[in-house]
């Protein structure tokens, strides 16, 4: 009995003896599984599961031009203990001697050297240049002498040269929207790379990678375990030939006038897709890069000026407060608001004038009185017009960086007696160019507001991901008689108004000036904020555009003479370029009776060039000369060039030629040429069919 309680008990002991082993063992492995220490020498291992880049996707204008794209670059490195001993000894001499012509970096004896020590050293990876190549140059360097030779270990397939890649972002037109395309790093970013960056960049994929020394991560055995999936395009509303133009006209404007920014936006009227987006600001070394996007952010949100005056006039009609034929004393160019002097621009001021000839002037005497008189006891009542408007609500645009707008209300602490009159000339508001385009855009299109869009489709090749169809923001924000009043007050502005220098014969622009003085430091100094905001063509309306530029240091300070030149080229190129366009004016394919249209003289292969682009037929007598005056004749459906004699030795008649052509025919000629203003000539300085020659000198006046 004691025998048997004796081996039971040791049998007890040796079980719990085990189960204490057991127990320290299983203690000591949650130790060091959750010992800081143990974690980060686990970090520190050698080989890893890394993430692999998606490739990013692609960003495509409207007719499918690339814009912005991901191009594959590749870092030569090799695994030097992979090949066998023979293949080494037979292909190590050649793959030198190609290494080192075509990196051009060392001797061949160098890369020799290097690879055979690396595998003394049992070393598995090897960086054979720091220099990055293209796709082509790696599937070329796959055929080299050891790189083409593939070896099996442990049933595994292994490369000897080992790519790795490195995708880098690529825009085929250079700076062209640059801002607009914006970019991306580290989640950070602008533009429509940084707005769409979920959709552009894909799904990473994850693959095994290995620790070297210094510490850098390369791939191991060359082996992806999970793909990436690559990122969806974006095709955006943008016309790369507008956007060129735009972005052309406005970087001579603002380098012309030495000015701290400027912005160019063109949208289609009814659909509110935008065509063109070009931003310039100024740098240091007084270069012009599109460092910011003024169209749309907070830089560019500021006091809009006489633009804004359309608004004024909107409340004012909408209110039955007024007729465009009423008269309206802006007294002598100067009139007191509660203590405070308002001056027209006119010295002297204008005097007695209607109320649409108060706006083709742009009288901020006219525009105040009247927004003062109807709504000063009920300020209130002209803000709920404004935000009737959609003039403070954000547009909510595809693009990140979108500033808000800012109407002040009487609630506001900085309110004062002077507000009221203030903001009916643009003051005390802040409104971004492209909340102001909206604005315009909506009295084009008869009171219909839309919202801007840049981006009408996400796909995946060529099936749709995501499609953006035309949003309307509001209905009607005025009545159809008012915003049809509008458009003729617009077109008053350009036939007789402060924009003339912009008026032409073809068709009409519908716009309006601006020329507002900067704030800084609690008070408005002499520096101006100009720009043109309009539509065109304003019988049928299908684009609209605005023009900023801001602080001007030129000669010319005004909206006029400054922006609206901007808008002019860039609405005739549109003019020119669009045949359906043409046609819907009767100036091609469909002409009205009676119609006819004088060309103004141009050079003749060009001139008939641009018709027949246009659908029309061109018909023409030989034409020996360089130059042609063209006939449109609606019954005929086509155009007649007569000839436009320009004798050598003699001063041609140069009136309605654009500059580019006079300078062509007197350059050609020897003449020195000086040249004021913009346009058409309209006044030289040697009459016509005087006889000129070699170094003589001729003035030239444009408008």
């Amino acid at each position: 009995m004691n025998i048997k309680k004796s081996i039971l008990l040791r049998i007890r002991l040796a079980f719990l003896v085990m189960a204490l082993v057991a127990f320290a063992a299983i203690l000591r492995m949650w130790n060091l599984q959750n010992s800081k220490r143990w974690q980060e020498k686990f970090t520190q291992r050698d080989i890893r599961f890394r993430k692999i880049p998606a490739q990013r996707g692609n960003i495509y204008a409207a007719d499918g031009s690339l814009l912005a794209t991901s191009l594959p670059y590749y870092k030569l490195a090799i695994d030097p203990t992979s090949p066998s001993d023979n293949d080494l000894k037979n292909n190590l001499d050649t793959l030198s001697k190609l290494l080192s012509v075509y990196f051009n970096e060392n001797k061949p004896a160098f890369y020799k050297r290097e690879i055979l020590a690396a595998r003394k050293a049992k070393k598995k990876f090897l960086y054979l240049s720091n220099r990055r190549v293209d796709y082509q140059t790696k599937l070329m360097m796959s055929d080299w002498p050891l790189f083409n030779i593939a070896q099996k270990k442990k049933g595994k397939k292994k490369q000897i040269a080992i790519f790795e890649p490195e995708f880098q972002r690529f825009k085929p037109f250079g700076i062209l929207a640059a801002r607009t395309l914006g970019y991306v790093s580290e989640q950070v970013g602008v533009g429509l790379e940084y707005t769409f960056n979920k959709a552009l960049g894909g799904k990473d994929g994850q693959a095994l990678f290995q620790r070297i020394a210094g510490g850098r991560w390369v791939p191991y055995n060359n082996v992806s375990y999970i793909d990436p999936t690559d990122g969806y395009d974006i095709h955006t509303t943008l016309d790369i030939n507008i956007q060129d133009v735009a972005q052309e006209a406005l970087y001579e404007a603002v380098m012309k006038n030495k000015a701290d920014f400027g912005c160019v936006i063109v949208m289609d009227v009814n659909t509110g897709e935008i065509k063109a987006m070009a931003n310039l600001g100024r740098n240091e070394d007084s270069t012009y890069t599109e460092n910011y996007n003024y169209a749309i952010g907070d830089k560019g949100s500021t006091d809009p000026g006489s633009v804004f005056k359309l608004a004024s006039m909107m409340a004012l009609l909408e209110d039955k407060a007024v007729k465009i034929t009423d008269n309206i004393d802006t007294e002598d160019g100067s009139k007191d608001f509660y203590g405070v002097r308002l001056n027209d621009v006119k010295s002297g001021g204008f005097g007695t004038i209607t109320v649409q000839r108060m706006f083709e002037v742009s009288s901020s005497i006219g525009i105040a009185k009247l927004v003062n008189d109807r709504f000063k006891h009920n300020p209130m009542k002209f803000i709920e017009y404004l935000q009737k408007f959609g003039l403070n609500t954000p547009l909510d645009f595809q693009m990140a960086g979108e500033a808000k707008p800012y109407i002040k209300t009487p609630q506001d602490p900085t309110w004062s007696v002077t507000s009221l009159p203030w903001m009916a000339i643009g003051y005390e508001t802040r409104i971004s160019p492209l909340q102001m385009l909206a604005f315009y855009n909506a009295v084009a299109n008869n009171g219909k507001m839309v919202q801007p869009i840049i981006v009408k489709a996400i796909k995946k090749a060529d099936e749709d991901i995501q499609r953006f169809e035309t949003i309307i923001l509001k209905e009607k924000i005025c009545s159809d008689t008012t915003a049809q009043i509008l458009k003729m007050l617009l077109e008053g502005v350009v036939e007789r108004g402060t924009a003339r220098s912009v008026r032409n014969n073809l068709y009409k622009i519908a716009g309006k000036t601006s020329t507002s003085q900067k704030f800084r430091n609690g008070k408005y100094v002499k520096a101006y904020h100009t720009s043109f905001a309009g539509f065109f063509p304003s019988e049928k309306p299908k684009y609209s555009c605005i023009v900023v530029i801001d602080n001007p240091r030129g000669q010319n300070q005004y909206g006029g003479d400054v922006a609206a030149p901007v808008f002019r080229r860039v609405a005739d190129k549109l003019f020119h370029q669009d045949a359906e366009l043409q046609r819907a004016l009767n100036l091609g394919g469909l002409p009205s009776n009676n119609f006819v249209v004088t060309h103004t003289p141009a050079y003749a292969p060009m001139l008939k060039k641009s018709y027949e682009a246009w659908g029309i037929s061109v018909q023409s007598q030989e034409i020996d000369t360089e130059f042609a005056e063209a006939t449109l004749n609606a019954d005929a459906n086509s155009v007649s060039l007569q000839k436009k004699d320009i004798k050598k030795g003699y001063m041609p008649n140069l009136k309605g030629f654009s500059l580019r052509d006079a300078l062509f025919i007197l350059e050609n000629r020897g003449v020195k040429v000086r040249v004021e203003g913009q346009g058409k000539v309209y006044y030289q300085s040697v009459k016509a069919g005087r006889g000129i020659a070699i170094g003589d000198k001729v003035l030239l006046k444009l408008k």
